[in-house]
């Protein structure tokens, strides 16, 4: 950052150099001003990515080039008016600027706290140019204290962009380091080199490729964490939307930002103003789970005026539900005053809020999660950087949270229609039980009593029969033909509200003897075949399959005008699977041979509820010519016997 024309002027009272060579003056003149367009080029930049992510970092980058050009005016005063003050204030500003970088670069990996023993680092310029300049006489004596003090604190600007690269792998942050050390290196070349004039005008190109580099740099750094953080928003998100019905929400959301560079924790702390910090104990003594108060908070969200805190109030209500990493023994702990004040002050910001923590990592980032308008809680990520984030404005960590709301609001109505989904399945599984139960009944009570009316009447006619007359006999035998017409009746309706082969001999007669009764009533020719056994099945499962193929078959008879019918029942490891074909018309079909809405049809609504209480499924599709239905049956893990 030394000029050569300085270098110079510093070095006139030991070495015999013309300092008016008008050549050089000419040369560093225009080599001076070129830097200082430059300089003040980036010193825009700098501004600008302040205004935009108002970023404490961008703005100490700002002034420090600002000095740096305030430097550069000081080089052409000396120029033009050849007084030693503006040396001494050169001198100055070469040292302040590169204890801005540094500043720079330490509030950018570490907000550092303000200590007296940086005042004296600053007051070192002050006190050694002036020394250097107007009392020591020895050229390298005054020269080499400062280029060592520059040469060290740009160095050490380089070793904190290293050390950021290594936590984050930023490209940027590298570029930055490199630049920097080379920077350094260059410095030490000044009173070997620079001072006596080898490097006119080349050390001042040097030092705007540095600049630039450094420019280069910093945009990267912003390109870097923007595309970081684009890439964690859209992992994010797919993570929530690939997630199984086992895979819990908040595993998911606590799990991914541990991804990102520098995270060793994260937590999620919902806010709870009805109930203390502990956690809420239910009737039953059971301590109330991390979904169930994660619900119980979004449904209050959801509700027309939830609960708010007003600005001021400090009091603090709620607690982590979930930690990971580093945070995971948070849950059930007080949490650090510092993440307290700062979940406090996120609360009535509604802005995302950074902390030095005293805990074991030195910054606690606290980013709202909110359900529609409402703030429900916290995303706190814990890490080695300021934030996981390092560029990017708060409007991108706001985006973050909202994210995370929404999902989190999504799966607890997903989660109540699951509940209520499930509920209605028990419902309607339980209807079916009871229907059956009753059509059990009424069959049993035709059976056992309307039947028994019936034979018994028929047996008191057969003792008619002697008594009566030969011109009567034609009378008893159609009364006797009517009582086996409604004994028979009786029978079938008996059969069809309960068929007595199923619990007498079991699955495989049951549908045996349903098809051979099929082809004999209708006379359409049907075929079964099955294996020999058939592996045991609950007792909803059997008569889900029976009613299932009691439909199928009925369906043939009303609407597919067929002449065959194939019953096949097939077993493997899984399940088991009833298909029944035939060579009708097939099921109706929209254009484009799509099938039509059969939910309407209430026979093919019964055999779905039948089947989903019992765990199983039902598949239609038409094939040529006709139509297949499909019926699968989970396996139970009982032994397989033979019916």
């Amino acid at each position: 950052m030394v000029p050569v024309a300085l270098s110079i002027a510093m070095a006139r009272w030991q070495v015999d150099v013309p300092v008016d060579a008008p050549p050089i003056v000419a040369t560093e003149l225009a080599a001076t001003l070129l830097q200082g367009a430059i300089t003040t080029g980036v010193a825009v930049l700098c501004v600008h990515l302040y205004a935009r992510y108002r970023r404490p970092w961008f703005g100490w980058f700002a002034v420090a080039w600002g000095v740096y050009v305030a430097r550069l005016l000081c080089i052409l005063s000396f120029l033009l008016s050849g007084q030693r003050v503006w040396l001494y204030w050169h001198q100055v500003t070469t040292g302040w600027t590169a204890l801005a970088l540094l500043w720079a670069a330490l509030v950018f990996l570490r907000q550092p706290r303000a200590r007296p023993a940086y005042l004296l680092l600053a007051l070192f310029p002050l006190l050694w140019s002036y020394i250097a300049i107007y009392v020591l006489d020895h050229f390298l004596w005054a020269a080499l204290p400062a280029v060592l003090f520059l040469s060290g604190a740009t160095a050490w600007t380089g070793w904190v962009f290293w050390r950021h690269h290594r936590i984050t792998g930023s490209m940027g942050a590298k570029l930055l380091a490199v630049s920097f050390a080379l920077w350094g290196l260059h410095h030490l070349d000044y009173p070997f080199l620079r001072a006596q004039g080898a490097w006119t005008p080349w050390g001042y190109y040097l030092d705007i490729s540095f600049e630039l580099l450094v420019a280069a740099g910093l945009v990267l750094l912003v390109l870097d964490d923007l595309g970081r953080g684009v890439q964690a928003l859209s992992a994010l998100s797919g993570d929530l939307q690939r997630r199984t019905s086992d895979t819990q929400p908040l595993d998911v959301l606590l799990s991914r930002p541990l991804a990102l560079p520098g995270v060793r924790g994260t937590a999620m702390y919902i806010f709870d103003p009805a109930a203390p910090d502990a956690a809420r104990v239910e009737a039953d003594g059971e301590e109330e789970q991390p979904a169930d108060a994660l619900d119980r908070v979004l449904e209050a969200a959801r509700e027309p005026r939830p609960p708010v805190i007003a600005a001021g109030t400090t009091t603090l209500q709620g607690r982590v539900l979930r930690g990971a990493g580093v945070c995971e023994s948070w849950v059930g702990s007080d949490l650090q005053p510092d993440v307290r004040a700062a979940l406090t002050r996120m609360r009535v910001s509604r802005r995302p809020q950074v902390v030095a923590a005293a805990g074991e990592q030195p910054f606690v980032a606290v980013l709202p999660v909110g359900a529609g308008a409402h703030l429900v809680g916290a995303l706190i990520m814990a890490g080695d950087i300021r934030n996981p984030f390092t560029a990017l404005d708060d409007d991108f960590l706001l985006a973050l949270g909202q994210q995370v709301g929404a999902a989190l609001d999504q799966w607890s109505l997903d989660r109540q229609l699951a509940d209520r989904t499930r509920a209605l399945e028990q419902l309607s599984a339980r209807m079916l039980r009871q229907h059956e139960e009753e059509r059990r009944r009424l069959s049993r009570e035709l059976h056992d009593e309307t039947a028994q009316v019936f034979s018994a009447v028929k047996m008191q006619l057969e003792a008619l029969r002697g008594a009566l007359t030969s011109e009567a006999a034609p009378r008893l035998d159609r009364l006797l033909a009517l009582v086996d017409t409604g004994i028979a009746s009786i029978r079938q309706v008996t059969s069809d509200l309960r068929p007595t082969l199923l619990d007498d001999l079991g699955l495989r007669p049951a549908l045996h003897s349903l098809v051979t009764d099929f082809t004999e009533r209708s006379g359409v020719r049907a075929t079964f075949s099955a294996p020999a056994t058939l592996p045991v099945l609950s007792g909803d499962a059997d008569l889900a399959l029976f009613r299932g193929l009691q439909e199928s078959l009925s369906n043939v008879v009303r609407h597919a005008d067929a002449t065959l019918v194939e019953v096949a029942v097939q077993v493997d490891a899984e399940r088991l699977t009833l298909t029944v074909t035939d060579n009708g018309r097939g099921f109706p079909t929209l254009r484009g041979g799509r099938l039509r809405d059969t939910d309407h049809r209430m026979g093919l609504t019964g055999m779905r509820e039948r089947l989903l209480a019992a765990g199983g499924k039902l598949h239609i599709a038409n094939r040529a010519p006709g139509a297949e239905v499909l019926i699968h049956v989970p396996l139970s893990t009982a032994a397989i016997r033979s019916r």
